[in-house]
């Protein structure tokens, strides 16, 4: 089985949710419901909308991160986020405004989205003719295979790793500064690019929308230099990149909007300002100060700014939130609750509306009952357990009692900034006589203690938002057996012969109804075992100035479509 090992993919979403809990508890308190609906009418996913948007001006965003690394090798970013000004791969995403229309892989590079002729195991592509680079040297197919090899090199770890397990031979490749060839790359020309796989992989074409398969010119690539002044493939380049300070990108003037169907690189320079106050500069677009209003915050809006936002009409409409995004669940470790009895006590115990009230009421995601997340294209709403968001605990101790197990302490495992919702959780087993200590692990050392070999945890929260919108983003690194320890985030350490079968039958399935059919019966499979408790589908809220338009959230992922952002006139 050739499904990811130790992948750092599926390290990136886990490593940072320390941060995406943090910063997404709210004060403010919404009504909350009674029933599984997600709450969709309360959310605005997007600014005004101008098919005909204002050419030139600056951007400018603001964002806590003190650096900007722009190694594509060792870059995890969204191919619709910071990456999009800059870089171009084989692929891309079209996310649209419509919610009801999901974002889908499109060619980018390339002239389609990857042919296969043998069911999923060898791709090809042809690059566009014309595509340059800001020094007006023409983008070959050579530069695609260069740039994928520098991922493999021991330095420049760190990035994306799906095509380091699935491409022949990449399981003893280091990296082209050796001299050394990944041979399952082919390029027999400037225009074409072939990859051949361990095994067919329906979703390769997602894959080649990641950093790694942006183009690096075999006459670059030093690690020590590249991270700061990369050669752009997108609308802009490069000018500065100064650590703590700012990063300013202008026009590439060989960028051909012709080539280039999904990015609207309206402004003239995009400007981003280091290491900010998030309250501060969040607090300046509700006040409509000018060295904001051509702006947007990076990062999700702060407590007490979002209420604040909420609570006036003028402001409100600055505020740009998702709906269902990543999940967030509680994670049993089914090999130390090895009674399905006792998990599925868990599942009818847990209350989700008083979790959800602990993250800041409505606003704060939609309950959720599935393991594949909403936006996912084949994905199929169930749900096995309570309808009611509040639990069902007399069922839970109709199961505890048919486990014949009594007095069951449980250790939850849980971050500083988790002591609320981790309460929570507490609270609600504890009615149906379960009783949890809570165990707190500093940030730092939090990851390592879900994620390592030993698992000295009963139950631990935790939060997914997939890589790319498939089934097997969503399922593969939670629940393939593979994916237990060694840094993986099988955190529930589940393993079912039957749902690895399922999964590897899925994700070599090059039919998309096919596939979905699959999908959907490993996700109701999984259910069934009970290893984990989905909880809520998060809801992420940004902010722009008022001078901001097209400045819209998707059905996936839950955050801004960079390549439409535009000024208003």
């Amino acid at each position: 089985m050739f499904i990811f090992k130790n992948n750092t993919a599926s390290k990136k979403i886990l490593a940072s949710t320390a941060a995406f809990s943090l910063l997404t508890i709210s004060l403010l308190s919404l009504s909350a419901c009674t029933n599984y609906n997600s709450g969709k009418t309360s959310i605005t996913n997007t600014s005004v909308l101008n098919s005909n948007p204002k050419k030139g001006g600056t951007f400018t965003i603001f964002t806590s991160n003190t650096n900007m690394n722009f190694d594509p090798a060792r870059s995890q970013g969204l191919p619709i986020t910071s990456n999009n000004f800059i870089f171009r791969a084989l692929t891309t995403w079209k996310v649209n405004p419509d919610l009801s229309k999901q974002t889908r892989v499109v060619p980018d590079l390339a002239t389609d989205t990857g042919t296969t002729s043998d069911g999923g195991k060898t791709w090809k592509y042809t690059l566009k003719k014309g595509v340059k680079y800001e020094d007006g040297t023409e983008i070959t197919s050579h530069d695609i295979k260069f740039g994928i090899e520098r991922s493999f090199a021991d330095s420049l770890s760190g990035g994306f790793g799906y095509h380091k397990t699935l491409l022949v031979g990449a399981e003893n490749y280091r990296g082209p500064f050796d001299r050394k060839s990944l041979d399952s790359i082919e390029t027999p020309d400037n225009q074409t690019i072939i990859f051949h796989l361990k095994a067919p992989f329906a979703d390769w074409p997602w894959v080649t929308s990641l950093a790694a398969f942006v183009p690096v010119p075999t006459s670059s690539g030093d690690a020590q230099t590249y991270s700061k002044r990369p050669k752009s493939s997108g609308p802009y380049r490069i000018v500065q990149n100064e650590v703590g300070k700012q990063v300013v990108m202008q026009r590439n003037k060989y960028w051909d909007s012709k080539l280039d169907s999904t990015r609207t690189a309206s402004a003239d320079e995009i400007v981003w300002k280091l290491g900010s106050d998030t309250t501060v500069s969040a607090q300046s677009m509700i006040q409509g100060n000018t060295d904001t209003k051509t702006a947007f915050l990076a990062d999700f809006v702060p407590p007490a700014q979002l209420a604040q936002a909420q609570a006036h009409p003028q402001s409100r409409k600055l505020l740009t939130t998702s709906s269902d995004g990543a999940l967030e669940y509680l994670a049993i470790n089914t090999r130390r609750i090895t009674d399905i009895n006792v998990r599925k006590a868990i599942q009818y115990a847990v209350d989700k509306q008083s979790y959800r009230t602990a993250k800041g009421g409505e606003i704060a995601g939609g309950f959720a009952t599935t393991l594949i997340t909403p936006g996912i294209s084949g994905r199929k709403q169930f749900n096995l357990y309570s309808e009611d968001p509040r639990g069902n605990v007399e069922k839970a101790k109709q199961l505890l009692k048919k486990s014949g197990k009594t007095d069951i302490k449980l250790i939850l495992i849980a971050r500083p900034d988790q002591t609320q919702v981790a309460s929570s959780v507490q609270s609600s087993l504890k009615r149906a006589g379960i009783k949890v200590t809570i165990k707190t692990v500093d940030a730092v050392n939090f990851t390592d203690a879900i994620t390592s070999n030993s698992g000295d945890y009963d139950l631990a929260l935790a939060s997914w938002q997939p890589d790319f919108p498939s089934a097997f983003a969503n399922l593969g690194p939670l629940f393939d057996s593979s994916q237990i320890g060694g840094g993986n985030w099988n955190i529930s350490r589940y393993s079912n012969p039957k749902v690895d079968a399922l999964i590897r039958e899925a994700v070599q399935t090059v039919d998309e109804n096919s596939a979905h059919k699959l999908w959907q019966k490993a996700d109701h499979a999984i259910m069934e075992d009970s290893p984990v408790v989905p909880l809520i589908y998060s809801h992420n809220t940004f902010i722009h100035g008022s001078g901001v338009e097209n400045f819209y959230i998707g059905s996936f992922p839950a955050y801004p479509n960079y390549a439409a952002v535009s000024l208003n006139r």
